[in-house]
């Protein structure tokens, strides 16, 4: 388990700082498969957890900004989303749809907007914020809500599920012994 997640940390890291777009107000990345990933596999605190080392690991290792505590806090909820939202859950439209909206909202279009302007000290109905998060919404939206569906439903969580209790048993079987 701790494997899984580590590698799937590293994976978040490499999306986020190599593999995406960015401009100043806004960045464009695929980390949220992982992150969904975790969520499925291993619920919402570790999702949460998971997302908030990926995101202290990152900034530590390849820091392209003034690190921020607001943008840390907006991972951490993301994370938390995407195990709330599935974890032991069916990953259909409804919920996949529902946790899109809901960090869509919450981070892209609440706590962003406020903590690009508290950094850069710009209006928060500033067109510079705004313009560019809702074109940016408009395409990875559908992107996003199309890849977590097919994704979540492509892995093969109980078997992975079954290989983690399983491996649990057998470390509390050689313990006891």
């Amino acid at each position: 388990m701790i494997s899984v997640m580590g590698l799937l940390i590293a994976l978040i890291v490499v999306l986020w700082n190599f593999l995406a777009i960015e401009t100043q107000f806004l960045k464009i990345s695929f980390d949220f498969v992982p992150k969904m990933i975790i969520g499925i596999l291993l619920g919402p605190f570790w999702s949460a957890i998971g997302a908030l080392l990926a995101d202290i690991i990152g900034n530590t290792l390849f820091l392209k900004a003034p690190f921020f505590i607001g943008f840390t806090l907006n991972k951490l909820i993301e994370g938390y989303f995407y195990g709330a939202f599935f974890y032991k859950k069916n990953i259909n439209w409804r919920n996949t749809i529902l946790c899109t909206l809901s960090i869509t909202i919450l981070i892209n279009f609440i706590l962003t907007p406020f903590w690009l302007s508290i950094m850069y000290n710009v209006p928060i109905d500033s067109l510079a914020i705004w313009i560019p998060r809702l074109i940016k919404t408009a395409i990875v939206f559908p992107i996003q809500v199309v890849l977590i569906h097919k994704i979540g439903n492509s892995l093969p969580i109980d078997r992975i599920s079954r290989s983690f209790r399983h491996n649990e048993i057998n470390i509390t079987e050689n313990n006891t012994e």
